[in-house]
């Protein structure tokens, strides 16, 4: 069976057999209302019907009405597809517009994550020659000058962006 939370009428369906003759309290799971529900006797009588009410008059007027509602539709259809054959063409010029700013996008998008990259790997680079610095000027003595001149062009590179803002 079929019930309607009275507080919100979220429908819930529940099994028959869950619910007792004498009723029983419910509490919906959607606003936590609760509420006592007794099954209601439905009429067991089924309504017969004896006499044949149609009329002739009114089936032939309900088949001109069928006539002008069939004609209106296609006259209506008929409309509607004209109005998307003329759009479909406008759709097809936009549609070429954006895949075009679409591949330029993803082309200036690819290049941004290689800049990215290219500039996380050269300082993650930094930050190591930094930290293994002793240890390679050791085994590369020529390597000392070149990482002092590269150490000051950095500072230098970082008081520019300073200056700048």
């Amino acid at each position: 069976m079929i019930i309607d939370c009275p507080s919100c009428k979220k429908k819930f369906k529940i099994d028959d057999s869950l619910i007792p003759s004498k009723g029983r309290n419910l509490q919906c799971g959607s606003c936590n209302y609760s509420w006592f529900y007794k099954i209601e006797a439905k009429p067991s009588e089924q309504i017969i019907l004896t006499e044949d009410i149609t009329d002739n008059t009114q089936n032939v007027f309900n088949e001109n009405n069928d006539q002008e509602i069939k004609l209106q539709e296609t006259k209506i259809n008929k409309e509607l597809k004209e109005e998307v054959d003329k759009n479909l063409g406008k759709t097809d010029e936009v549609t070429n517009i954006d895949s075009s700013q679409k591949s330029k996008n993803i082309t200036f998008n690819k290049l941004l994550s290689y800049l990215i990259v290219s500039i996380i790997s050269f300082i993650a680079l930094v930050v190591l020659l930094d930290t293994l610095k002793t240890p390679l000027i050791e085994i590369f003595p020529g390597l000392e000058k070149l990482l002092f001149n590269l150490f000051e062009t950095l500072k230098d590179i970082k008081l520019f962006i300073i200056d700048l803002s």
